[in-house]
């Protein structure tokens, strides 16, 4: 306890200060998670031990953000915005992770490796574009509701590419009966648990409701979401789709909101662990060794993506400057990247430079990307001079 504690204390002091400091300058909580990641752990001053029993408690954080979007999920939603949700957020994903991955192939990665590569590249951040949005009052703009109908689709994306990279860790076996038996798995879970589990979890919710604790309803939302989330590990998927579920199923019932309210905290410090583990992995020395790689990767990375949700954006019939903002705001790596990545690590799949470089180019696309959403429309208007301010 008393060795621990100066540790435990460094680390609040570090995340306190880079986090006020990090929202002074209106950049997100996350990055500055990130940086006490990389300034106390193994690769700079060695204060953070990098051991399996911190990584796994840091996945908790996974289980939470896996959670809350689960939570947030709405099939209504989703129908109302099908067309900018499947149309536009399934060519953007299925261009940038089929391109990316072939990209990463020719590298000289493996294809599971290249498949992690582009997954993880393919997504964009949802905490930095709404937030970024919402204070410039976009979120009801043509390129604002373009990009979040983007962003709901990769959410969506994420839960079969959490079913695929624990199938392709798996050594010595054909490819398609793995991957058949885990779409299986998860199809049959999936059906299990939104046929009798919607049936139960209303009664019960009720039932605890009852009782007039909150203490006693914290601690129900816990033990479902942990619960499902060991299911699914049991049955060979991750514990981030069972998390996903539980989100779901909870938000069927009447206490979404409050189990949103009560579970927020949890999930906030859990995430920061999170990305404060995944900075630990960063590699400082290897960064700078390898910075013009990660410098290419970084601006190639940008320019194909906002290129690629432009032209999806112009094919559906919007006007050039909606494309080019549309393809701005959403040019960077985002939370579930780095999701991604932590699990194609677990899996034995990526490491070493390939790692390295793709983190550090993710993190710094998330680290410009509030720069570049800010100034979205000057950026088209110098592009396209007939687009004009009060467009979009």
């Amino acid at each position: 306890m008393f060795e621990t504690l100066p540790l435990i204390l460094i680390l609040l002091i570090s995340s306190v200060l880079g986090v006020a400091l990090f929202r002074a300058f209106r950049l997100p909580a996350m990055l500055a998670y990130f940086l006490v990641g990389i300034a106390l752990g193994p690769h700079t001053f060695g204060l953070l031990p990098d051991s399996d029993a911190n990584r796994e408690f840091a996945e908790f954080g996974i289980v939470f953000l896996m959670f809350s979007i689960g939570l947030e999920f709405s099939l209504s939603q989703l129908y109302a915005m099908r067309s900018k949700v499947l149309g536009l957020g399934g060519a953007q994903v299925v261009i940038t992770l089929v391109v990316i991955t072939f990209i990463a192939k020719l590298a000289g990665l493996d294809w599971s490796a290249a498949f992690v590569v582009g997954s993880a590249l393919a997504m964009s951040s949802t905490a930095i574009v709404s937030k970024m949005l919402a204070e410039r009052v976009d979120l009801n703009s043509r390129h604002g509701r373009l990009s979040i109908g983007v962003l709901l689709f990769q959410d969506i994306a994420v839960v079969p590419i959490l079913v695929i990279i624990p199938a392709l860790g798996i050594t010595g076996a054909n490819l398609m009966d793995v991957l058949g038996l885990a779409m299986l798995k998860a199809a049959a879970m999936l059906l299990f648990l939104f046929t009798l589990g919607k049936w139960l979890i209303n009664p019960w919710f009720n039932l605890v409701a009852s009782q007039r604790s909150r203490e006693l309803f914290v601690m129900n939302v816990l033990m479902i979401t942990l619960l499902l989330a060991f299911a699914t590990k049991l049955a060979g998927l991750s514990y981030a789709l069972g998390a996903f579920i539980a989100g779901m199923l909870i938000s069927e019932t009447r206490y979404r909101y409050q189990v949103e309210s009560d579970i927020s905290p949890f999930r906030d410090i859990l995430l920061g662990l999170f990305f404060i583990s995944m900075g630990m992995l960063l590699d400082y020395h290897q960064v700078l060794d390898y910075f013009p790689q990660v410098l290419m990767i970084l601006v190639g990375f940008i320019l194909f993506k906002a290129a690629v949700v432009a032209l999806v954006v112009r094919l559906v019939k919007y006007e050039t400057g909606v494309a080019i903002r549309t393809g701005v705001i959403l040019a960077q790596a985002g939370e579930f990247s780095f999701v991604i990545l932590a699990l194609g690590l677990e899996q034995k799949i990526i490491n070493g430079q390939a790692l390295q470089v793709v983190l550090a180019a993710a993190l710094l696309s998330m680290v410009i990307a509030p720069f570049m959403i800010q100034y979205n429309g000057r950026i088209a208007r110098r592009m396209v001079s007939s687009y004009n301010r009060n467009s979009g």
